[in-house]
């Protein structure tokens, strides 16, 4: 039930609605010039509102998006990797919070997200601004959650599409050569290469996960940096799997492993935890870019791109796609054959190749140039 009354001023007279909220406490909304003005403000924002059951306080709106934040990225620290999380402070901090932070909720309209999204879409990519808006549209939709706002100003926002960057895939020549250049680590560049782990997969892999009978490799936990500091949890998938390694890795494995206790990282740190990934590939001044160079590869070659080079090997050796996704780790096969859809183009050829063979069999050919197919 909300009450209109009238209360004087210097300037003169105003008027005021008075309402309790749905917990009870009574608050008001002043300043209307005329009753009607206040009348028609009671009816639409409380009275249906409260029919409705949708009420949201008007005074809600006045929390700030960054009052909000360290709820919503406490809730993403129960869900999400360490790895991800790290991500969104970075966002939140460089991009999110000096635009928004200080916004109240109440004032943030699409229009202007819009123009903030399409403004970013001119000098970042497309992943860093769908990150960045992912942010801001998290924290309103709890809001709308919490009935501090009625709607999610993000919304319906116009976003960049995502451009696939183009995989770089060595040949096992290559492959080989670059392990090679890359001293005491080659068996590692090898596993990487051949076997197609995350680097994270492959240094939180420990002695005993590679089993020598069965030519397996159990993948059970990723060590992953963040920031210069390793945080070990459950592969990107968020389960463990069994990788094959060939049977050219036996040997470099065996020495890998020979004498060491189960437990210790099989591809360990000078100081024998975890191998901390603390310096980009294409960093000048660390091994990676020097082993690329001696051996004559693509410079711009990343870790990640010997997942990549992985991956060709196994289509190129005939691996249906369900063996490659289990190996990879991929959620599903569909999301296999996206990632590498370059590298079934061939399967094209192959279909026409079995479409020809089926036509001459069933001599349509014959019949299409006689011009007796569909003939009356």
């Amino acid at each position: 039930m909300a009450v209109v009354d009238s209360y004087m001023l210097q300037a003169g007279r105003r008027w005021r609605v008075t309402y309790r909220k749905p917990d009870g406490s009574q608050t008001c909304k002043r300043g209307f010039l005329r009753k009607r003005d206040a009348q028609e403000w009671a009816a639409e924002h409380v009275t249906m509102a409260v029919a409705r059951g949708g009420f949201i306080d008007p005074q809600a709106g006045r929390v700030t998006v960054g009052g909000l934040w360290p709820a919503w990225i406490a809730k993403k620290r129960v869900s999400s990797k360490a790895s991800y999380v790290e991500s969104l402070e970075r966002a939140w901090r460089v991009h999110v919070k000096p635009k928004w932070g200080a916004r109240r909720l109440s004032s943030i309209h699409r229009n202007e997200v819009q123009e903030w999204v399409a403004g970013q879409a001119q000098g970042k990519s497309a992943t860093v601004v769908l990150r960045n808006l992912g942010i801001l549209r998290g924290i309103c939709a709890d809001a709308c959650a919490d009935r501090l706002i009625a709607s999610n100003p993000c919304a319906g926002i116009e976003t960049p599409r995502k451009k696939r960057k183009d995989h770089t895939y060595l040949t096992v020549e290559q492959l080989f050569r670059l392990a090679d250049e890359s001293g005491g680590r080659r068996t590692m560049v090898l596993v990487l290469g051949l076997c197609g782990l995350r680097w994270g997969e492959m240094a939180g892999l420990h002695v005993a996960d590679v089993d020598f009978a069965r030519h397996r490799l159990s993948v059970r936990r990723s060590a992953t940096t963040v920031g210069h500091e390793v945080v070990v949890d459950l592969p990107k998938s968020g389960r463990t799997r069994q990788v094959v390694f060939p049977g050219v890795l036996d040997g470099p494995l065996r020495d890998q492993c020979d004498g060491r206790d189960g437990g210790e990282p099989l591809f360990p740190a000078p100081d024998g935890g975890y191998l901390v990934r603390t310096a980009q590939p294409n960093d000048r001044t660390k091994w990676f870019w020097w082993a690329k160079r001696r051996a004559g590869v693509p410079a711009g070659l990343t870790y990640h791109d010997l997942r990549h080079t992985a991956a060709s090997l196994m289509v190129r050796s005939g691996a249906n796609v369900k063996a490659i996704q289990n190996q990879l780790g991929h959620a599903s096969a569909a999301m296999t054959l996206d990632v590498y859809a370059d590298l079934f183009d061939d399967d094209l050829d192959g279909v026409g190749a079995a479409m020809d063979s089926l036509l001459l069999r069933g001599n349509v050919v014959k019949m299409l140039s006689e011009g007796t197919v569909g003939a009356a």
